[in-house]
């Protein structure tokens, strides 16, 4: 006899969603695609999870954030009627609440070793992570005090400086699965210890503002990886250093890195969240760092579906832009460029593809490639393809990927990897049309690894 009980944390959270079992089985497959492990989930399943049937371990957290994301605000495991999880790093030297520094060598190294890295890439991006505050982090020097015997000067952190600086640029030129484990191994060799070190009170603050940005830094190659869960802890060890060394500007770039990667994933609720939270959080700022940040929140909202306050972002980007003068000593480096890029965007969610078009080869014309990532050059690329060919415009779409495919040899890039992916899906209908199966061809040729699957995705 079955004296299974059912879920009643579950079913409380379930309808508290509002959704239909389909909706409920689409949601946690969605997340699960997301993680770049895919499942196929049907109403069944679901009706035996609300009875009392455990799903699988690796399952449970999917539906945690299905539902997290759903009624905005974390889910546990007890709330939900499940087991806790095992850890997944042991916590640090028996406390059960690491220090920041502590909890940064965790991550890194977990991320330098090759037998840990898929269970560490299996860690989901959380749309309702709680974020620590600027008021909540600025001045826990605590955090990294260390007693420790070497001490530090300028000059180390002016290498770890250079260091960041290098790695940024392998990263913009050749993809971040190149950069990634080379800025982990920095991080956990180099870095960490650094930050216990004794330093005089400048100096200490300097580091962790250095520190900071690196870890902004591998969170954005492990973006580019696809490895969302992973960049999310980066990012906050990033904001817990920025406001250790109160380093405001570095605060407010990461929450605005968190939003991008939101727009990415097309959570557009959690990247206007933590665009507005970057926007409000920044100190007074020149009208570049104004446009950095309003460019953001116009894209967010308009991947969260608000026309009217997209178009009042981005147009107040436009005036920032015009009163904006040199870009030197600037935060964030935003040019005209990029403008072009964000209004493209916004056309883009807004419906206007032809428009979209326009701003995208605006965007080519105003680009200094000199200055510019070859990754993102390759991305919007491609996404100038995918729109051309979104309006009927076969040759010119076949032209412009051809492009893309000049240079990919030369990228690792899980982003790069997912653009060409969707130009080979897209082009597969068209392939009787002689320039269309040429190109088809080509990218077989060039990028074999796509269509046969041993490439990381």
């Amino acid at each position: 006899m079955d004296d299974r009980q059912p879920n009643d944390g579950l079913k409380g959270l379930y309808n508290a969603t509002g959704w239909t079992l389909r909706q409920f089985a689409q949601e946690v497959n969605k997340v699960a695609t997301e993680r770049g492990r895919p499942t196929h989930y049907q109403r069944p399943s679901m009706h035996q999870w609300l009875d009392g049937h455990l799903p699988k371990a690796e399952v449970r957290p999917l539906i945690l954030e299905a539902l997290a994301r759903r009624l905005q605000r974390p889910v546990t495991h007890a709330e939900a009627g499940f087991p806790a999880p095992a850890p997944v790093f042991a916590p640090a030297h028996g406390s059960r609440e690491a220090s920041t520094v502590e909890g940064l060598l965790d991550l890194g190294r977990q991320d330098m070793d090759p037998s840990r890295r898929s269970v560490i890439g299996a860690s989901l991006f959380s749309a309702a992570l709680a974020i620590p505050g600027w008021q909540d982090v600025v001045g826990r020097m605590e955090a990294v005090r260390s007693g420790g015997a070497q001490r530090i000067g300028t000059a180390e952190v002016d290498s770890v400086v250079a260091v960041t600086d290098r790695l940024s640029d392998l990263d913009d030129q050749f993809g971040g699965r190149y950069a990634r484990p080379m800025a982990a191994a920095f991080l956990v060799n180099v870095v960490a210890p650094y930050l216990k070190a004794s330093a005089p009170e400048d100096v200490r603050r300097a580091m962790m503002s250095a520190a900071s940005f690196l870890c902004y830094l591998t969170g954005w190659m492990a973006v580019d990886e696809g490895l969302h869960g992973v960049a999310q802890q980066y990012y906050v060890k990033g904001l817990e250093l920025a406001g250790a060394s109160h380093d405001h500007l570095t605060y407010c770039h990461i929450m605005r890195g968190m939003s991008v990667q939101s727009v990415d994933l097309r959570h557009g609720p959690t990247a206007v969240k933590w665009a507005d939270a970057a926007s409000e959080a920044s100190p007074a700022a020149g009208p570049r760092m104004a446009a950095f940040m309003s460019g953001q929140q116009a894209h967010s909202y308009a991947v969260a579906g608000e026309r009217h306050n997209a178009l009042s972002s981005i147009r107040k980007t436009e005036v920032s832009m015009s009163r904006a003068d040199s870009q030197a000593r600037t935060f964030g480096g935003y040019s005209a460029a990029t403008l072009a890029y964000h209004t493209a965007q916004v056309r883009y969610e807004l419906g206007d593809v032809a428009g979209s078009v326009e701003s995208l080869q605006l965007h080519f014309r105003l680009r200094e490639p000199t200055n510019e990532s070859h990754r993102s050059g390759m991305r919007f690329t491609s996404m100038l393809a995918e729109r051309q060919l979104a309006l009927g415009h076969l040759d010119a779409a076949c032209a412009t990927w051809h492009g893309v495919l000049d240079d990919y040899p030369s990228i690792q890039s899980g982003q790069v990897d997912k653009h060409v992916r969707e130009m080979a899906r897209l082009i597969r209908p068209h392939t009787r049309n002689p320039t269309a199966r040429d190109l088809h061809e080509r990218a077989r040729l060039v990028a074999p690894a796509l269509f046969d699957g041993t490439r990381p995705r």
